[in-house]
């Protein structure tokens, strides 16, 4: 069963709130904001370990080995990194830390609820036909020389309509869809199905892109807050593929 979305206007303190939030953009503070005024039981976030531990470590001052793995996912993180910048400064995922402290704070649970991201990368290079790979490839380059005002247009048209912007790049790059996009929500939305029973309420904090398919797939009635409700500067909602992830 489909689940039935509401706007962040009209909460209703259901079991589930869902919060989409852009990797690349400053919202530290609309998320603690969120946190604090919705006071859930259990906050997850789009981490795992490995990608928690090195947030906390540069968060901490300490500079350790930057995105290990294959070169595509080094890419990408530094794709992540150049527009966290541009975007406000700050280091890409510093959201996710503040999450996690404003449930320290509130005395809330937290669960990391994502797939190992070198796992799924691993994996992703092994399933890709030859064609799909080189096509992601001089994509992804691409995307490094991408400008802000790029980025802003592509998230503007990605907020317009949806489903057809996603379209195209199913269709163009099947397998990278299926894993990075699909099969992360299914894995999500079960971990959320799984803890929510055992709280009142809890709170996903996730990539903007993942928002409507993990709704579609719980059968609980969910509270929504979209990227653009957040207000970060310059952006409306995440799209690209590039940083649907956080890569460090």
């Amino acid at each position: 069963m489909k689940a039935k979305v509401k706007k962040s206007s009209d909460l209703s303190l259901s079991m589930i709130l869902l919060v989409g939030v852009g990797h690349v953009f400053d919202i530290s503070d609309q998320v603690r904001s969120q946190i604090h005024s919705q006071r859930p039981d259990a906050v997850l976030v789009e981490l795992d370990l490995r990608r928690y531990r090195a947030l906390r470590q540069r968060a901490n001052g300490v500079e350790g080995k930057r995105s290990g793995g294959p070169m595509l996912y080094r890419m990408m993180a530094r794709f992540q990194r150049r527009m966290a910048k541009e975007f406000g400064g700050g280091e890409a995922g510093e959201e996710m830390l503040a999450a996690i402290d404003a449930a320290h704070e509130i005395g809330a649970e937290v669960q990391l609820i994502d797939v190992d991201a070198a796992a799924m990368f691993d994996r992703l290079l092994k399933e890709m036909s030859m064609k799909e790979r080189l096509w992601l490839l001089l994509s992804v380059f691409g995307g490094l020389l991408s400008s802000r005002r790029k980025v802003e247009e592509e998230l503007e048209s990605y907020q317009s309509d949806e489903e057809a912007y996603i379209a195209p790049i199913r269709a163009r790059f099947p397998t990278v869809v299926r894993i990075l996009i699909d099969e992360r929500n299914e894995h999500m939305a079960n971990r959320i199905a799984a803890i929510a029973p055992q709280m009142e309420r809890v709170m996903a904090v996730i990539g903007d892109g993942h928002v409507t398919g993990i709704a579609a797939l719980l059968d609980d009635e969910v509270d929504i807050v979209r990227l653009a409700d957040l207000g970060p500067p310059g952006g409306t909602s995440e799209a690209r593929l590039s940083y649907t992830i956080g890569f460090d």
